[in-house]
């Protein structure tokens, strides 16, 4: 019996010398790292990272003002808290600011994780991304007309604000003036831009004209990358296109949804 408790205990400490060793505590160390074990998941980072945030938990683990209640077989502070959600906790930590994946599907346990680790800002940078999300599903109108008349010209109305700031950054592009930045008297607010200078070159071609003329580009040009940007936007055509008037950017009035 003894010689078989021996053999035992010599097998086991080769597979691991920790599992015979009495229980290690986390002490607070001079070292600048520290390493949890957060649901079975090893984090290394600094100090300093975990201790960002005054008053959340992690600084006080970190600080050493709370003491550590268990431990891992390898003495180091063990959380149990879900483990690979922890990795985003950490990287806002790190960079101030929460980046997620498109397709992260497990936003309201991350927002739970951030309450109990007490860091408010990164519950409510959650809760934003969270309607960000929504937003970005809900349907969106996108709406191109050309009145052929110098008191309204040509306006592009979208309830996403998103894609008119895409269109304000591909007219600077197209424009022959170069631009720094869209010329703010063209933007009436977040959802609509409106041109309302024209004249006519000597060919006949309409022309946008900004009055102290630095920004010129054809009508025509303009409504074709607004229709390009729009399918390369997921839109959908809702207009029905009628031959007989030519291209697309003939039409008086083109309608999209996405």
């Amino acid at each position: 019996m003894d010689w078989n408790l021996r053999r035992m205990d010599s097998e086991l400490r080769e597979i691991n010398p920790d599992l015979l060793q009495p229980s290690k505590s986390f002490k607070k160390s001079s070292s600048a790292t520290v390493t949890l074990n957060v649901g079975g998941y090893l984090y290394a980072t600094q100090r300093q990272t975990l201790a960002r945030h005054p008053g959340s938990l992690l600084e006080e683990v970190a600080s050493g003002k709370r003491p550590v209640q268990h431990v891992d077989s390898m003495g180091n502070a063990f959380i149990d808290r879900d483990g690979p959600v922890f990795r985003h906790i950490l990287n806002f930590l790190r960079l101030g600011e929460l980046l997620l994946p498109e397709d992260f599907k497990e936003a309201e346990l991350l927002k739970r994780e951030a309450q109990f680790y007490r860091l408010d800002d990164l519950a409510q940078a959650v809760a934003d991304w969270e309607q960000r999300q929504a937003a970005q599903q809900e349907t969106a109108f996108l709406e191109v007309t050309d009145s052929h008349e110098r008191s309204q010209g040509l306006k592009v109305y979208c309830s996403d604000p998103t894609f008119i700031e895409a269109v304000k950054g591909r007219l600077v592009q197209v424009s022959k003036s170069r631009l720094d930045s869209f010329p703010e008297e063209f933007e009436v607010s977040s959802n609509i831009i409106q041109f309302r200078h024209f004249i006519k070159s000597e060919m006949g071609s309409r022309l946008v004209l900004k009055e102290d003329s630095t920004f010129l580009c054809k009508l025509e040009c303009l409504k074709l990358e607004i229709v390009l940007l729009a399918l390369k936007g997921g839109y959908r055509v809702l207009t029905n296109l009628d031959s007989s008037r030519g291209s697309v950017v003939q039409c008086e009035a083109l309608h999209f949804v996405k």
